[in-house]
């Protein structure tokens, strides 16, 4: 099988990362696409991150109406930081006749000589780099027979825009999955580090909006999440 691998902290995941999924399947024909949610990810040490039990049911909840997308716990269940070559070694040890694909952003990719172990990743995977429209990135110093750059036009989404829309009060609709919407809401997201944060901003007569911060348990969230995931909102 072909198989890409989407690494990320998804916090939280939105649409630029599960069209980057889906075009990079279509073109590189791909049986599946694994989204791996960094345990600990240790570029973001300086910085609140989502718990990664958080980060791994929003992504479930995302990906759960396409058959071809799955979501993996290797990253979340490993002790310490997350590299990429232990989350290729890990995923390679669970399917050793697969092809690998790491799917990953531009930017990102632009880095990967920094990465730990960067030149045992070649022999691992095929790097794929997203990139949105116009935005020029090379990939010079690269091996060109095992990195593959994609123009992708919802990338123009991120992560760190929604946490701040959210914590601002303003509307992620149709930026994530409905489900995530509703998920951020319900517990609470990406608080306002001055103070409590907002309800995301509901749709009219929006049955979903919480209207209390709760705190659940873990089972509370992950039966949640598995609800959401069942309507096949992505």
């Amino acid at each position: 099988m072909r198989l890409g691998v989407m690494g990320g902290t998804f916090d939280p995941i939105h649409h630029g990362h599960l069209v980057a999924a889906s075009e990079v399947q279509t073109r590189f024909g791909l049986d599946e696409v694994v989204f791996v949610p960094t345990g600990q990810p240790w570029q973001k040490a300086d910085r609140y991150v989502s718990s990664a039990e958080d980060r791994y049911l929003m992504t479930v909840i995302a990906t759960a109406s396409n058959p071809r997308f799955t979501v993996s716990r290797v990253d979340i269940d490993r002790p310490g930081p997350t590299f990429t070559i232990d989350t290729l070694r890990d995923i390679r040890a669970e399917r050793p006749d697969d092809e690998l694909f790491f799917i990953t952003g531009a930017d990102a990719l632009a880095e990967i000589l920094s990465w730990k172990d960067a030149e045992r990743l070649w022999e691992l995977a095929h790097f794929i780099g997203v990139t949105r429209p116009g935005h020029e990135l090379s990939d010079k110093g690269l091996p060109e027979d095992r990195v593959t750059l994609q123009e992708v036009p919802a990338m123009a989404i991120s992560s760190t825009d929604c946490r701040a829309r959210v914590a601002d009060g303003d509307p992620v609709w149709y930026l994530v999955p409905d489900g995530v919407v509703q998920y951020i809401n319900k517990y609470r997201l990406y608080a306002d580090p001055q103070g409590a944060a907002p309800p995301v901003h509901p749709r009219k007569n929006d049955p979903q909006e919480a209207t209390t911060p709760v705190q659940p348990t873990e089972d509370a969230r992950d039966n949640h999440a598995r609800a959401l995931a069942s309507q096949g909102d992505s």
